[in-house]
Parts: structure tokens; sequence; C-alpha cells
């Protein structure tokens, strides 16, 4: 059966789906909310410069960034949304000058009528654009400027080592002296300023802020519009009318173009394989693999505990050395490298099999890439420490050390060496693929997609360089999404259907033809939604409300391909029972089960709980999103990457007997704790705080006072059974791993 329609059907996907993303991003870099030459007071006071509120963003960034508090929602949850935590205290500062001037009491014993009154006035101020587009000029009245001197007052003290304040940096999990030069905190407090004003300045022309209205917050009549409503209701109808669409088409497809599978072979195909040169080297890309899981969990466990213990670590000031926004960082970069690791083993494990020969100089060529990978893991984690300990200059920081954006914390610099790395393994990759490129047969297909794959990824991640140091935040967003959303959870995706699919047909379990076909498919259905589906991130960002439609539209998409995750998860089960020599194999594909379930659970269910533009408006940078974040990324991502990890593994040692009790400690102990860790606290505290933003606002559901209320506190601590069992899953797979590749000459050795 042809598989051109299959081409021509993701050809299309394509096309359609960068078209949309491509359009409505020139849309968000023409309508970002604007960076004013200057900001002054109506007497004439300068207050900021343009050059002020650059600075202080570099200042933010090397504090952390988005890895200690948020700044329109994305970032850290322990320490406030500084932009809603912002808006809120200038919203009751201007309240109180405006209430002890007329009424003689603050504005919290003013009587009803009175904060009535206050409150209109309070809206037509907050709301008010006043920016001068020809001018470049920003004006605030005087009062909102005495406002404005109270609330970076209490900045400049928060992130300095004043004692007043200790507490509530220690309730923020933030060290002590975060930004040490006077002038940076001032800065910084410009630049707070600037993102708050644009949650609560309407568009020219409009009623809605430049953030859409978010965060909610009643003072300044910021709450959700009805076209908010309307894109979420159309989100959830999309939804269904795809999940119908889809069970009618697999209907179809399998009455119509349903295939046999083929007779599985007598014995393993691969039980006399031999492993080339290049092969065997990688047992040390898997070595890493482990070593940075663990160092990760390990990051993961003292980042969570930061939450309940702000500076200290059972009484040991470790805030001193290890502030929590290194230890976050370092917890989701060693999670980006480690499960990046294992899939460029992955690739070069399976580019000579395919090929079936060793290209010259291949096992040299992995041996250099190891090394360069080494070297930008060790120099960017390095980096961030030393960024954030302020201890470069701010025009080094974002080049050598912390650019303050999650996902892509590590260095400019150090960012370029990993896509020069990634470079080196697609050229690695192509020169093991070329001759089976060549030959005009069914594995063909196969053969390209998993070059379209991975060249994807190698390339896709420049999309990192689009912005720079003082590029505006809201563009800086649609780019830093291109890496986080399409090169993780998107071309990642394609890449792990292709590499199990073609280990699937080595195996003899499927033929090469319907395997292709399958992945083309399944490619379709996947980037169609995924890629337009970047802009529910960005709901938010100082984007267009066009923004806003799109992304709910096409995300809503992104769930139904989850939809078939129970075939997936029988037909792999299938594969295990099917011969058995399979049972060598059983190991690494209960992990790609796995894989299935927490796709639904994390990808499909926690992530269509935050999707829709009205939940997302409420929930974005509360513990919901930790939620879907820990079971799409290690759930799926980490399983898979485990899973492939032991694949080559499997084939680089094929005499060897493995521990299944340990493997099944690990299996059941990973899958139990991070199902422990959301049940017992990640999810109620979201709930919680869900409540409390719908209730109030964001700004209270991201501050001290709610977050160091006893029954959070104690929700927090209850973490600490999720990680324990986490911790005895990964402790037991370390076990296997290391016993496996520390003695890996060593045949018959049971490990």
């Amino acid at each position: 059966m042809s598989t051109k329609k299959h081409w021509i059907a993701l050809t299309l996907c394509l096309t359609v789906a960068f078209s949309i993303l491509g359009y409505f991003g020139i849309d968000i870099y023409r309508q970002a909310p604007p960076l004013p030459e200057r900001i002054v007071s109506a007497s004439g006071e300068s207050l900021f410069t343009l050059d002020d509120l650059q600075q202080g963003q570099l200042v933010w960034q090397s504090t952390g960034g988005q890895q200690m508090g948020s700044v329109w929602g994305h970032g850290a949850y322990q320490a406030p949304d500084w932009s809603a935590d912002w808006l809120h205290r200038e919203s009751v500062a201007l309240l109180n000058i405006w209430s002890q001037r007329d009424y003689g009491v603050p504005y919290d014993k003013a009587d009803v009528g009175q904060r009535a009154m206050l409150e209109a006035r309070l809206k037509a101020e907050m709301r008010h654009n006043g920016y001068d587009a020809k001018a470049g000029t920003l004006t605030i009245s005087d009062d909102r400027s005495a406002a404005m001197r109270v609330v970076a007052a209490h900045y400049e003290s928060l992130f300095s080592g004043e004692p007043e304040l200790h507490d509530l940096r220690e309730a923020y999990a933030m060290h002590e002296n975060a930004v040490k030069d006077p002038a940076r905190r001032k800065q910084l407090a410009g630049f707070f300023f600037w993102t708050s004003w644009a949650c609560a300045a309407e568009r020219p022309g409009l009623p809605i802020s430049y953030t859409n209205n978010w965060p909610h917050e009643e003072l300044v009549g910021n709450r959700p519009t009805g076209a908010n409503f309307m894109w979420s209701m159309i989100s959830v109808i999309s939804l269904l009318a795809a999940v119908g669409g889809l069970v009618w088409y697999e209907a179809f497809r399998r009455k119509h173009e349903h295939e046999e599978l083929p007779p599985p072979p007598d014995v393993d195909p691969l039980k006399g394989f031999v492993a080339t040169p290049s092969m065997k080297a990688l047992w040390k890309y898997c070595l890493v693999v482990f070593l940075l899981f663990g160092l990760q969990v390990i990051l993961g466990a003292l980042t969570a505990h930061y939450t309940v213990e702000g500076q200290d670590f059972f009484g040991f000031p470790i805030s001193k050395y290890l502030p929590y926004a290194v230890s976050r960082t370092w917890h989701i970069q060693t999670a980006m490298f480690w499960i990046a690791t294992a899939f460029l083993t992955a690739g070069l494990f399976l580019a000579p099999i395919i090929g079936g020969h060793e290209p010259k100089f291949q096992r040299f060529g992995v041996n250099v890439l190891f090394g360069a990978l080494l070297l930008v893991v060790a120099g960017s984690l390095a980096g961030e420490w030393f960024g954030v300990m302020q201890t470069m200059d701010l025009k080094y920081n974002f080049w050598f050390g912390h650019q303050g954006y999650e996902y892509v914390d590590l260095g400019r610099f150090w960012q370029i060496l990993l896509f020069v790395g990634l470079l080196l393994w697609l050229i690695l990759v192509l020169r093991g693929l070329w001759p089976a490129l060549r030959k005009k047969d069914d594995n063909r297909h196969m053969v390209a997609i998993f070059i379209f794959a991975a060249t994807a990824i190698g390339l896709f991640y420049a999309s990192g360089f689009f912005y720079g140091a003082k590029t505006h935040i809201s563009v800086m967003e649609y780019w830093r999404w291109w890496v986080v959303h399409l090169w993780v959870e998107g071309f990642f995706e394609v890449f792990a259907t292709i590499a199990i699919a073609t280990i699937f047909c080595k195996l003899g379990l499927i033929r090469a033809g319907s395997a292709s076909r399958a992945v083309l498919y399944s490619s379709c259905i996947f980037l169609i939604g995924g890629i337009p589906g970047t802009f529910h991130h960005l709901y938010f960002s100082g984007t267009p409300f066009s923004v806003v439609a799109i992304g709910a539209m096409f995300s809503a998409l992104e769930v139904v391909p989850l939809l078939l995750i129970g075939l997936e998860a029988r037909e792999t089960y299938n594969h295990i029972e099917s011969a058995a020599w399979m049972e060598r194999y059983r190991w690494p594909l209960t992990f790609f089960m796995g894989v299935a379930f927490w796709n639904f659970v994390g990808a499909g269910v926690f992530g269509f709980l935050i999707n829709p533009p009205i939940a997302l408006y409420y929930m974005q940078g509360l513990n919901t999103t930790p939620v879907h974040a820990h079971a799409a990324l290690f759930g799926v991502y980490g399983l898979l990457s485990l899973g492939l990890i032991m694949l080559v593994i499997r084939c680089i040692q094929p005499d060897r007997t493995w521990n299944n009790r340990l493997l099944k400690i690990a299996f059941w102990g990973m899958n139990g704790g991070l199902a422990l860790m959301i049940a017992l606290s990640l999810l109620p505290i979201g709930i919680a705080q869900t409540v409390a933003s719908v209730d109030t606002g964001l700004w209270y559901a991201r501050s001290a006072d709610f977050l160091q209320q006893p029954l959070l506190q104690n929700l927090r601590w209850l973490r600490m059974v999720g990680d324990v069992v986490f911790l005895g899953g990964v402790g037991s797979l370390l076990l296997f791993g290391g016993g496996l590749l520390m003695r890996r000459k060593t045949t018959n050795e049971k490990v």
C-alpha cells in the first residue's frame, strides 16, 4: 500500500500549522506592550528610562529570572508572580494615599461608600494607558508615582539583606542579598513596574489590557472577558468534534487499511547482533543518563524542601551555598540534559543498524560529541551558579551565566555549543542512515521519517537564538516556546515514535510499510494541533487576543491523539506476549507502556485541565502547572528515555542476565511515587490556590499569607511520601544500571 498520500498529508499539516504559527507570530511583534523611552510623572519628574527597564530585565535574569517567582505567570511557584504582586501592592498603596488625604483614614478603615468611590477611581487610574507613541513617553499621575515609590522601596528591601524582611524572604525561598547592588535593585523595580503596568493598561481602542486582563485583580477591574469564555467553550467543542472524527476515521481506516501483523520470528533477530565500535562507545552515554537522572532527582527533592524551609535544609543554611533559584534551575536543566542525551544515544545506536554499516571515524565522532556534551553540562551549570550568586557583570551574565528563562536557562555561549553538538550528532546520524535511504524498498520510507525527525531535533533548537538579552519579553516568550513546546514536546515525540517503530521492525514484529504509514499518520494528527497549539502558553504574555483564539482551538486538538493511547498500550503488550524470546525486552517495553499511561493522564487529562483560556486565566502560575509538568515530562519523556536506554544496553550486552527484581522495584517505585507526589501534594495545593485565585485574585493565591497556612504547609510536607517512594525506585534503577555499565565486560553475571 502506497505511503504517498501520508507524505502529502504530513507536508500539508506542516505547511498549514507553521503558516498559522508564523502569521500570528508577526502580530505578537506588532502588538507587544510598548517599552517607553521615558516614564515620567504628570509634574515632569523622570521615573525610569528605557535603559533602566532593559537593565532591570537583565538584573531579573541574573537573579534566576523565571526560576525565582514569575512574570506574567511564567516561572517558579514559591515566590510571588512579581507582575501580579506589584499590581496589587501599587493599587493598595494608591488607595491608601487617596483615603488618607480625602477621609483621614487608611483605605481598609474607610466605610463601604468611601471604598466604592476610591475603587472606581482606582480602576480609571490604573486602566488608563498614558503612553504617547510619538513621544515615546509614558506619563502617570503624581499620586501614582508616589504609590510606585512605596512599592519600589518594598522590592528594593526584599532583594537586599535587610533584616526586617527576612521572614518574607524565607517564605519566598529567596536567599539573602539576591541583588547586592542598590542601583541594580532600583532598575529591577522599574522592570517589575512595567510588567504590572501592561497587566492593567488598556490597549488603545480596546477594553482589555495588554495581557488580556490577566491576572485576576478586582481592584483594577481585571476579570475574564466574554471572549475568554467563548473561546474556552469553542475549545471544548473542537475537542469533542475532533474526537468524534478521529473515532470515525479509526473505524474506517481499520476496516479498509487493516493489515495482519507478520508472524513473529522463531528466534530473536538481534540475538546474533554484533555491536559496532561506535555502538559500544555509547555505554558512557548511558552511564551519564543514569548519573544525571540521579542528580536531577536529588535536586528536585531539595527544591521541594525549600517550600517548607525557605532557606534551610533541616536547619542547615543551604541557601548561602545553593539558593533555591540555582537548585530549581539545575533540577530542570539536568532533566533536559539526561532526556536529550537518551534521545541522542538512541539516534547514534539505531543509525548503523538501519544503514547496515559503520561509517568511517564514527566512533571517533561519538567520543568527540560525548566530550562536547560534558563540557556544555558542566560549563552551563557552573555559569548558572555564578550568575545567580551575582558574581558576573550583567553584560556577561546572559552569555556565560543565567539567561533567566525557564528550560533555556543556560548562558548563550553554552547554548551555542549545545547547538553545535546537535549538528555534530545530526551529521553522525545521517552518515549512518544514508546507505539505507538509497535503497528503493519499504524501509526507505522509515529511513526518510527518521531523517526528518532527526533533522528537526538538530535544527529546531536554533529557534532559541531568535531573542537576545534585551529582547521584549513577549517576543522572547514566543521563541522560547518554540524550543520548549515544538522542539521537546513536538519533534522529540515524532523521533520517539519512529525510533520505537524501527526497533519493532528490526525485531520482525511489524512490517516496514505499515510502520511507515502508522508513523506518518500519528505525526499528522499530533503536529496539526501541536504546532499552533504552542499559543496556549502565550494567552497572557502581552500577546493580542487572536493568540488566545488560535491557542484555545488548536491546543484542544493536542489531546485527541492521546485518546488512542489505550490502543498503543495494548499493541505494546501484545508485542511482549508475541514470542517467548520477547521476554528479553519486557522491561524496556513495560516502560513504554508506562509512557502510554502518563501520556493520557499527564499530557492529556492534566494538560487539558489548564489549557482552556478560562481555566488558565485563573490557574496560570499555580501548582496545577507542575502537576502537568511532572506527569508529562517525567511520566512521558522520562520513562520513554529510560526505556530507550535499556533497549540500547540490551543490544550492547545481549548475553547479560538482568535483575528483574530491581527493575520491578524501579518501575513501580517511580510511577507510584510520581502518582503520590501529585495526589497528596501538588494537585491539592493547586486546587486550593485555584479557589483562592477565583475568589480573591492571583496575587493572594501566590502570597506568603496564603501559602504559609498550616493546611498548605502540611500538604507540602506530605510530598515527602511520594518523594521517598520515587527515590526508592530511582535508587533501584541506579543500582541496576550501574551494575550493568560498570561491569560491562562480564557476560553472564546477574546484575
